[in-house]
């Protein structure tokens, strides 16, 4: 079989509503999550024995060892019952780390959607789902990568189909803002509900918009307080001209902004390139 390459696109939490932590140490959430046509790039190629190679502007953040792309396809090989999967893994690591992005939980979940093609697997995408939970509750959505309310610890999916295209543009300030740090400052301070609200009546890009407002990101202060770069962006990306929403996505560090048109993202895009030159931008389209 002939190598396979692919897409692992960033993911956004386009609402993020947390509640208090559990027994066991998790949080409940309800979250509309859509996906970028941005991302981290997979490729995939039969091999004698498993090994990955990352390269891309943010491979140097990574640590070195086990990743979750690694966990992934091990796991994909006891599934199968074919044992360590002899192929070669490339990771081209364009999305920043740490940023919110589900980036890990996406790059797993291409990965093993390779992997099952490259080893002529007979399993669909939602065995492979279940595979990609050993890289966390959000390592099933990411596998599926289409617009979703998710519930529970992440890991309750209703798909959303009426989701429209959503211009947009993706800014991360060049900070790391670690999940685990950020959950255990939010469970310092005022905790919320992990309320999921009524589906807009409008699903129109304007109308999903205007209902975001409305909505919220329960990490996104005590993000802030861990890194008040993030605040330093979501303000100077509301004052882009054109945008209809800016927030947080995830645990941080990335905010995203909502403009009315692609032509308008990408010329915010040019704008802020020139102003912060040292910071990571992307103009995209969400859906």
């Amino acid at each position: 079989m002939a190598a396979r390459s692919g897409l692992a696109p960033a993911k956004v939490n386009l609402f993020l509503h947390v509640g208090p932590v559990d027994a066991e140490g998790y949080h409940p959430l309800a979250s509309l999550v859509a996906f970028a046509d941005v991302g981290d790039r997979v490729e995939v190629a039969p091999a004698e024995r498993l090994s990955l190679v990352v390269e891309g502007p943010f491979a140097a953040a990574l640590e070195g060892g086990d990743n979750l792309i690694l966990r992934a396809v091990r796991r994909l090989g006891e599934v199968a019952g074919v044992g360590e999967p002899p192929l070669a893994l490339r990771l081209e690591k364009r999305l920043p780390i740490a940023a919110g992005l589900g980036g890990g939980s996406s790059d797993a979940g291409a990965a093993l959607k390779l992997a099952r093609d490259v080893l002529g697997l007979k399993l669909d995408d939602d065995a492979l789902a279940d595979i990609a939970a050993v890289v966390g509750a959000d390592g099933p959505m990411c596998l599926h990568a289409r617009a979703a309310w998710a519930e529970g610890r992440g890991d309750v999916l209703t798909a959303e189909p009426r989701l429209p295209r959503l211009a947009a543009l993706l800014v991360n300030p060049g900070v790391p803002s670690p999940t685990g740090a950020v959950y255990r400052a939010y469970d310092a301070g005022p905790v919320a509900v992990a309320d999921r609200p009524d589906p807009p009546a409008d699903w129109s890009a304007t109308g999903v918009a205007a209902w975001l407002k409305g909505q919220r990101n329960d990490l996104e202060a005590p993000a802030i307080a861990g890194a008040p770069q993030i605040a330093e962006a979501l303000a100077t990306v509301r004052a882009l001209p054109g945008v209809q929403l800016a927030r947080m996505s995830g645990s941080g560090a990335t905010v995203f902004a909502l403009f009315g048109s692609s032509a308008e993202a990408k010329a915010a895009a040019a704008t802020l390139t020139v102003a912060r030159p040292g910071w990571w931008v992307a103009p995209t389209i969400l859906s």
